[in-house]
Formats: C-alpha cells, structure tokens, sequence
C-alpha cells in the first residue's frame, strides 16, 4: 500500500520536468563578452571605451532579452593565439554566448570561424576586414559598424574627385591594414587615378620616417594611411613634423575622434574621413555621447566603433526575445537580421543576408582652429552617403549565404 503514491506521482514529475528545464534555460544568464585589445595600440580606439558601451546597452535593454545578461571582457594582446584561446574557453567554459568587438582582423576572422563550429554569435565592430561578410561569411557573424571596403571605397572616391589622382599607401603589415589599401586602390583605379606604390610597416611602429620619406619621393597626390590606432596617430605626427602637406594631401582611412586629442588641428588641416557616426551629428548621437563621456574614466566621447558596440548589443538584445535559446547561434543572428535596426547612434537599417549591418556613412572634414568650439569639436560634416552606395554590392562579395 505504502509505495502505490509513489507509482502515481512519479508520472507527474515526469510531465513537470521539461517544464521546470525551460524554466532553468530561460533563467541562465545571457553571457556577453567583449573581445579586444586594452593595452597595446588599439587600447584607447575600443578597449575600455567598448565595455562601457556594451555595459550601457545591457542597462539599457536587458530586460528586453526576458533572461538576465552578463557582461565579461578579455585582452586578445593582437595576437591570434591568444585571442582564439580566449574565445575557446568563453564558449567551452564560460558559457559566452556573444563575443564582440576584436579589432585585428586576423584574431575577428579566427573568432568568427569558432562562433561557427560552436554555433555562438560573433559581432564584429572593431573589426575591419571585409573577408566577414565576403568568402568567409557565416551564418553566426554580424559585421557591425565599418568594413575596409566602404571606407577605402568611399573615402578613395571623394578625394580623387578632389583631384587627388595618384596615391601611395602607408599600410600596416596584415590582414587588415591590406585589406583597406586594395578596396583604396581598386576605387583609385577605377576612378581613372593610379597607384605609385606602397611601404608595409609592422603594427605598433613608432618610427615613419624612412616610410614618409618614400611616400614623399612617389611625388604621389595622396598618402593614404591604410593602419588605425596609435599607428595613424604616429604617422601624422610625423608628417607634419616633415611638412609633407600641404605639397601632399594625407587621407587618414581610419582616423577618428580617438586619435584627435594627441593630434590636434594643426597636424590635420584637410584631412578628411569617413565614418558611420560622430557624436556631434544629431540630437541622438549628442545624448549617447553625453551619457557614454559621463561614464568614461577620461570623459571622452565615443568614436564610431565604441558607439557600434552600444547599437549592437541592443539589437541582439532586442533579438532574444524572439528566440527561445540564446545558445543557438544561427537561430539568433537570423531573429537579429529578420528584424530591422533602428536606434539614435545609426539610425535605421538592416542585416543583409551576408550579415553586414546597412546604415549610411558620413564623409567629413577636419575643422580649422578657428572653426573649433574647443573640446571634442574637431569634424565637420561634408556628404552623407547613403547606405546603397556604402557598402559593397551583395553579388560582389562572394559569399556563400547569398543565394542567385
């Protein structure tokens, strides 16, 4: 008599039980980790500046998600190793459903291809080699803010319409640093201008002399800078120090807000960039700034990378709610591309189905010192270009996602 209770109630637990593991899933704690450089010389472009943009979106739209989010982030030192190590552990160990940011591009393309084979999400922002939405594309990888095609493209267009018609490049020694000088060139030549040439330099070179004395003896219109970081920072510096401009126009490829402190107008004059935010833009992109300098240990404002990790996160924020596992990779970044984007720091757009993140790009121009307001005030608008003529065409990318 005693054990026919037990007969019946263990059918009960059994049709309780896959209630009570969805009930645990819901609750695990989404884990979000940023990825990428916080001592070498891209520290200050995200760094600490990328996790406080990603810890002001969690606050902002965690609940959003339906589960509670957790936010961790790593040093990859710029190495490939080291980065791809720590991406491992996340997902094996650490329960990471997320990683994003790594700039350096070798360590993004390393990251993406284990977000594939773990079937996580990766969501490039720092990262910068278009190869993430063209042959190396992946159905767990959003490419978020910036790529070397639409900065070298559209950056390359302007000033050969300006007259700069031959170039030589300055390019930093890998994957990144070539990717953005060849979509430079390829716009170069195809806008009836010519290339004369170019001098490779190892990342974190402090020294430009004998590189700047080869891009001034091209008698080339246009130095184009294909690095980032305190690389940019250094080059210009020294560029000024020997006079190249304004005999020779120096097209910074990637120089941001970041860079401009240590630089100042002076050692810019007529420079111009292109970029998908600046934080004095808009009304929105004024708020974000505010709150972003506010939390910032240095009060500074968010360049367009930083500000990429806020849009992006909330986007995947959003997302989950739609999802009912947030450790299925694929079924997120689809949730996350079925949906449009829409936020203060980029506006609206989308993901197209190569996982590149569509919104317009801004062509600016360095201010004269007279033009300045002081402060953060260094940039003034000159063109939008709109998001069809920003980013590489779909068919030309060659990626294996895109169908026809």
């Amino acid at each position: 008599m005693p054990r026919r209770p037990v007969r019946r109630l263990a059918p009960a637990l059994a049709a309780l039980l896959p209630l009570f593991t969805h009930a645990a899933a819901a609750e695990r704690p989404v884990k979000i980790g940023v990825l990428n450089d916080m001592s070498g010389p891209y520290a200050d472009y995200q760094g600490q500046g990328s996790v406080i943009a990603a810890q002001l979106a969690i606050e902002d739209f965690a609940k959003q998600a339906g589960r509670p989010v957790e936010l961790v982030s790593a040093d990859h030192q710029n190495k490939t190793d080291i980065g791809a190590s720590i991406a491992r552990r996340w997902f094996d160990q650490d329960g990471v459903d997320l990683i994003l940011d790594v700039p350096n591009s070798a360590v993004a393309l390393a990251v993406a291809n284990l977000a594939r084979e773990k079937n996580k999400v990766f969501i490039g922002s720092g990262a910068g080699t278009a190869e993430l939405t063209g042959k190396q594309c992946s159905p767990n990888t959003v490419h978020w803010t910036y790529d070397t095609w639409s900065l070298g493209h559209a950056l390359a267009k302007a000033l050969v319409q300006q007259g700069g018609k031959s170039w030589y490049f300055l390019t930093a020694d890998y994957t990144f640093g070539k990717d953005l000088e060849g979509s430079a060139a390829e716009e170069v030549k195809a806008d009836g201008g010519s290339v004369k040439g170019s001098a490779r330099h190892p990342l974190g070179t402090s020294d430009f002399s004998s590189f700047l004395l080869q891009a001034q003896g091209s008698g080339a219109d246009v130095i184009g800078l294909a690095n980032a970081g305190d690389d940019t920072s250094n080059a210009l510096k020294q560029a000024a120090e020997f006079g190249i401009a304004p005999g020779q126009r120096l097209a910074g490829l990637i120089l941001n807000i970041t860079n401009m402190p240590a630089l100042g107008l002076k050692a810019t004059q007529g420079v111009y960039i292109v970029t998908p935010y600046y934080w004095d833009l808009n009304d929105g992109t004024r708020a974000f700034a505010a709150r972003y300098a506010a939390r910032h240990p240095r009060h500074a404002m968010p360049n367009d990378m930083q500000a990429g990790i806020y849009s992006a996160v909330e986007h995947y924020l959003k997302a989950l709610a739609t999802v009912k596992e947030a450790g299925d990779g694929r079924a997120v970044v689809a949730a996350m591309k079925a949906m449009p984007t829409d936020d203060p720091i980029f506006g609206k757009g989308r993901i197209r189905e190569d996982g590149r993140k569509l919104h317009p790009m801004y062509l600016l121009e360095t201010k004269t010192p007279a033009e300045s307001k002081g402060g953060w005030d260094y940039f003034k608008p000159v063109r939008t270009v709109p998001a069809e003529e920003a980013w590489r065409p779909l068919s030309e990318g060659g990626c294996p996602l895109v169908k026809g």
